[in-house]
């Protein structure tokens, strides 16, 4: 480039060079990322325990004194252990912590270590936890009475109609809560696969929950969520054990 050219040129490249600098210091610097939302909220588990017939008894008394004594335990909100009707070798227990670090005590806590232990060589299946996040809950109506009707409902959402199926069931158990006779109707999301629920119900006697069963919402739903169904809906009835 010639002396004349590089003088007559010297002016733009010092403004431009005074522009670009001035665009870089008044450029903000990027935000920092916001730091991930803590789950604070309750933490719920629902298990399936599954022994074999002779060993029944036995089974029913752990479970039921499990129950008494994690009722005690820090941050416990609801602990209700179930033995399923028809099948009486077959247990749930539902529980509702006030949040994971309440719930991660319990399970580490001396009670819970003895029951699993005397629970293992009892079992004809590994014992099944699952914990889950709220979805639709609603308040508990009413003191469950000794008829009560407990009803826990494993629903598999095809992952392709995960959100559709969601928002399904958050509507049934909407619904639902004002028939006659429930006492509870939750819709809980299990951590490990969203697409998978488990709706638990509680009702006030075995005609409250066949009278819900026929109800225009619910068989609305069954014959929607069909084809958005992964799997079997998989519907079991338990009574309270304590």
């Amino acid at each position: 480039m010639s002396l004349n050219l590089r003088a007559m040129l010297a002016p733009v490249l010092l403004s431009l060079g005074c522009g670009l600098a001035f665009a870089q210091q008044a450029t903000p610097a990027a935000a920092p990322a916001p730091a991930p939302a803590m789950d604070t909220g309750p933490a719920y588990i629902v298990t399936y325990i599954e022994v074999t017939p002779a060993a029944t008894t036995k089974a029913r008394g752990l479970v039921s004194k499990l129950g008494q004594a994690s009722r005690k335990d820090a941050g416990s909100v609801q602990f209700v252990t179930l033995q399923r009707i028809g099948a009486p070798n077959h247990f749930a227990i539902l529980e509702v912590w006030k949040d994971k670090d309440a719930q991660a005590a319990h399970a580490a806590a001396s009670h819970t270590k003895a029951f699993r232990d005397a629970l293992t060589p009892l079992q004809r299946a590994p014992y099944d936890e699952r914990p889950h996040s709220t979805w639709g809950v609603g308040p508990l109506a009413g003191v469950p009475g000794r008829g009560a009707i407990y009803v826990v409902t494993h629903v598999d959402i095809v992952p392709t109609q995960k959100d559709v199926g969601l928002e399904m069931t958050k509507v049934l158990a909407d619904q639902s809560r004002r028939d006659a006779g429930n006492l509870r109707f939750d819709a809980l999301q299990q951590n490990s696969r969203p697409n998978h629920l488990s709706l638990v119900e509680v009702w006030k006697d075995m005609k409250s929950l066949e009278a819900h069963g026929i109800t225009s919402h619910m068989m609305e739903f069954r014959g929607k969520f069909m084809p958005l169904s992964g799997s079997l809906y998989d519907e079991r009835l338990y009574k309270a054990i304590n």
